[in-house]
């Protein structure tokens, strides 16, 4: 199945304050991490969501193996 395209304007709306859900992307590809509980709220220590976060990964204390946890809900325009 092909993954829907949003724009970084949709993806700034998952921020888990103007929608329900909580989505972050990496790598093109958007990620939705609402049931994580290092996520509540849309802030993960200085990170906010609805952001694509693949710059800021080199500053994590983990790797990017963390979004396997997590289902990918679409690809970034």
């Amino acid at each position: 199945m092909e993954l829907p395209l949003y724009t970084k304007q949709q993806l700034a709306l998952r921020n888990g304050q103007d929608k329900p859900e909580i989505w972050v992307a990496y790598l093109g590809f958007i990620y939705d991490v609402t049931e994580s509980r290092l996520w509540r709220n849309g802030k993960h220590y200085e990170h906010w969501a609805g952001q694509d976060l693949t710059e800021e990964l080199s500053d994590a204390p983990h790797t990017e193996g963390v979004f396997e946890k997590f289902k990918a809900v679409g690809k970034l325009k």
